[in-house]
């Protein structure tokens, strides 16, 4: 009986030392360890409470049932097992925070990328018609965070028609459409318009996702070889 109750005890401080040794790591609070076994060695966790971060506590993310947190695994498992880890490595990233209704400052993202902390969180419930390929779209963010020299921004503008200017910040503008064009004139959705690392987000995200229409215009041309060169230049064995 005196075993068992010592059994009891080390099940129950188990889970507080994983919470802990995950907080150590990532600075997220309220996160539980989902999966770590994966080929390249990404580690998923989810958030088991809401949780709030951010310096100005302006991040918010919320714990999802266990039905909708295993039916999305699959699917994000499914598009991230395409990074092996070795090309994880080099763009640092490691983590993978699951969650539902991600906001920072009151605004609804699908994703917030943090290459400092090695981690991308995930709202697990963002419009499915979209998110297979968004999931790309934000990893491409911890690789131009991660690679800002060479993913220049002016390099890229250079590429869009002389009379084209972005806007200021992603919301800053009301172009937010994440339809993919059909007949393209520089850009390949409403939301490649927005700011030149959007617009180089949105590229890669189609690129990955084998979106790309069949009839492209010279600009979207050179914006995909410039994707593909800059990469090359991360792993010469990432092939996209």
């Amino acid at each position: 009986m005196k075993k068992l109750f010592h059994i009891i005890i080390l099940i129950s401080l188990i889970s507080p030392v994983k919470a802990n040794t995950l907080y150590e790591l990532i600075k997220i609070p309220n996160l539980e360890i989902y999966d770590l076994n994966t080929p390249n060695k990404l580690r998923y966790v989810y958030a088991k409470q809401p949780f709030t971060i951010g310096l100005d506590n302006n991040i918010n993310c919320y714990n999802s049932s266990n039905t909708d947190l295993k039916k999305k695994y699959e699917i994000i498992r499914n598009e991230l097992d395409k990074y092996d880890q070795k090309f994880l490595r080099k763009i640092n990233l490691k983590y993978i925070v699951l969650c539902e209704d991600l906001s920072i400052s009151g605004i609804n993202t699908a994703g917030i990328p943090d290459n400092v902390m090695k981690t991308l969180i995930v709202d697990i419930k963002f419009n499915n018609k979209y998110f297979k390929r968004v999931l790309h779209h934000e990893v491409f963010h911890i690789i131009n965070d991660s690679y800002k020299e060479i993913f220049n921004e002016n390099e890229w503008s250079l590429l869009n028609d002389k009379n084209f200017s972005y806007a200021e910040c992603s919301t800053c503008t009301d172009k937010l459409g994440l339809d993919t064009y059909l007949n393209t004139n520089g850009f390949i959705s409403e939301y490649s318009q927005s700011t030149a690392s959007e617009d180089m987000a949105e590229v890669y995200s189609h690129i990955i996702s084998k979106i790309i229409p069949k009839k492209i215009d010279p600009i979207l041309t050179n914006k995909i070889n410039f994707i593909k060169e800059k990469l090359a230049l991360i792993d010469q064995d990432f092939k996209i």
